[in-house]
């Protein structure tokens, strides 16, 4: 397929206009130009709207594409973003964050050390919490002094998978070809999906991704983020939660006790919380899809819990 540009920048947004210029700033700066940016604000209240057009209007030398959509959460504007993308590589950055400015240039070196191979689907930066530290674990403090890239499956950031744990947010950079093939499921009256999903999906399917330590995106949590949100995002969002527990839990291979603890975390995560998000048993066995039996054994299992630890 022919594309238009190397990268389509992508950023899904609601109500970020107080913050979304710093991001714009950095685009400005970007030291490779070869690019698009696509905007999809997700139901914003603010003016948001009338922020982005002004900078379509500012004379830049790269294209800026701005939608707006009814509110249907991130993963939904990243279907829709992948649909509209003219780029060859899909670079997904929030509102929140921006970018260093050789972070486009990064992408660009590091994805030609894997170009024309059919096992990579796409290559994944470090963030940093300035353009020369990061909170995350620097590869060769894992893998040896020197170490600047491993080639690893998504599963990489699971403690039952490997004991070198790619810890932190990193920066994913995809062939937009083939995340088209992998677009996020959606379900009627959720709005957050974990983007874990895809990349699950993509390393079941024999997809490797080059991740390298270069810092290409300062992240800043806010008190409005997703992060910020927690596990409350899960508890408000059964169907989706379920579906990556349990994908998780077929992908890597749970045994049978594993999957037990897998089912007994989420029936409390599910019960024990404010009431409007609570789920029956019957919801619960469905959603994370085990037998309603083992659901009733974990009613049992946490009442126990509870009283022996009333009696400590």
């Amino acid at each position: 397929m022919n594309f238009k540009y190397k990268i389509t920048l992508f950023t899904p947004t609601y109500n970020r206009a107080y913050i979304l210029e710093n991001l714009y700033r950095s685009v400005q700066r970007q030291t490779f130009r070869d690019f698009e940016w696509i905007i999809v604000d997700d139901g914003s209240t603010d003016n948001t709207e009338e922020l982005v057009k002004s900078w379509i209007e500012d004379g830049n030398d790269f294209p800026i594409r701005f939608y707006k959509v009814l509110n249907g959460g991130k993963c939904r504007a990243i279907n829709r973003g992948l649909d509209l993308a003219e780029g060859e590589l899909f670079f997904i950055m929030d509102s929140d964050d921006y970018l260093t400015d050789d972070a486009m240039e990064t992408v660009v070196k590091w994805e030609a050390t894997i170009a024309g191979k059919p096992e990579y689907c796409g290559v994944a930066g470090n963030r940093g919490s300035s353009p020369t530290e990061t909170p995350n674990t620097r590869l060769w403090q894992m893998y040896g002094e020197g170490c600047q890239y491993i080639d690893e499956y998504a599963y990489c950031r699971y403690p039952e998978y490997t004991d070198k744990v790619i810890d932190g947010e990193r920066a994913g950079i995809w062939y937009t070809e083939i995340h088209r093939k992998y677009k996020y499921p959606e379900f009627e009256g959720e709005n957050f999906l974990t983007p874990c999903i895809t990349w699950n999906r993509m390393a079941r399917d024999g997809y490797k991704i080059r991740i390298f330590d270069d810092i290409i995106w300062i992240c800043k949590y806010l008190e409005d983020g997703l992060t910020a949100q927690g596990s409350m995002r899960f508890i408000k969002n059964p169907a989706g939660a379920g579906l990556f527990l349990r994908e998780r839990a077929e992908f890597l291979g749970y045994p049978l006790k594993e999957r037990i603890k897998m089912w007994y975390t989420f029936y409390c995560d599910h019960t024990f919380c404010d009431e409007q998000y609570r789920l029956t048993k019957k919801q619960c066995a469905e959603y994370i899809d085990a037998p309603l039996a083992m659901i009733y054994a974990a009613v049992v299992i946490h009442g126990i819990s509870r009283r022996i630890r009333k009696r400590r």
